[in-house]
Formats: C-alpha cells, sequence, structure tokens
C-alpha cells in the first residue's frame, strides 16, 4: 500500500473509532437523561482539546514524532469522527423551531467559544510538553 493510500485508510479507521466513541458518549448521557445537546457540547470540547494538543506535539517542531497516516487518523479522523458540527447545527435548529432563539444563539455561541478554548488549552499545554 503507497503511502497516500494509508493516509486515507487510516483515516477511515478512525472515522470509525471517532464515531463510536461518539456515539458511546450520547449513550452514557442519554442514560443519565440529560439532552442530547449535553453530549454535543462534551464531544466537541473533548475533540476540540485533543485535536489542539496533537497539533502541537505532532507538528514540525512537536516532540512526538508521528508519521502522516498517524496524525491524519487522529486529527482527520479520530477527531473528526467524534466531534459534531452536524450535530451541533441540528441542535441549534431544533432550539429555533421550538421557539427558543436566545437558548439557541446561548448554545451556538457557548459551544463554538468552549470548543476553541478546549482547542487553545491543548495547543498551550501541548506547547508546554514540547520545550
Amino acid at each position: 500500500m503507497n503511502a497516500q493510500a494509508r493516509i486515507y485508510a487510516a483515516v477511515g479507521l478512525g472515522a470509525a473509532i471517532g464515531s463510536l466513541l461518539r456515539f458511546g458518549v450520547y449513550a452514557l448521557i442519554a442514560a443519565d437523561g440529560r439532552p442530547a445537546f449535553a453530549a454535543t457540547i462534551a464531544v466537541n470540547i473533548v475533540g476540540s482539546f485533543v485535536i489542539g494538543a496533537f497539533a502541537i506535539l505532532t507538528g514540525p517542531r512537536g516532540r512526538a514524532r508521528v508519521s502522516a497516516a498517524r496524525r491524519n487518523f487522529v486529527m482527520g479522523g479520530v477527531c473528526g469522527g467524534f466531534t459534531t458540527f452536524s450535530s451541533m447545527s441540528l441542535d441549534t435548529f431544533f432550539m429555533l423551531d421550538s421557539g427558543r432563539p436566545a437558548f439557541a444563539a446561548l448554545y451556538l455561541a457557548g459551544s463554538v467559544a468552549a470548543s476553541l478554548a478546549a482547542t487553545w488549552l491543548g495547543w498551550a499545554l501541548a506547547a508546554r510538553l514540547n520545550r
């Protein structure tokens, strides 16, 4: 298998794993009776943290040397399959459709802000590890 094919296979396998992990988080959240959007927020924040940390740790100046296939397995595959922008969009639409525009705006802004903050935190912590 050539290098490009390994990357595609790695992303596909990672996406399957990320999707199964996301499904598991939803199952755990639902089992506790919490609303589905709580799971969406959780996976987006965790996934944002992981991608931020992994990007800096495995980047050109990172201390973890991984192949392009492994880097894409985690970032494009696992994190891409785990996080849920489409679910966040649907959750927001449901809130708007049910007549809760203020809650929808708060949910959307809070999700994006928390995910960006988690990406920054993962990046910053990993950058310290690289020193």
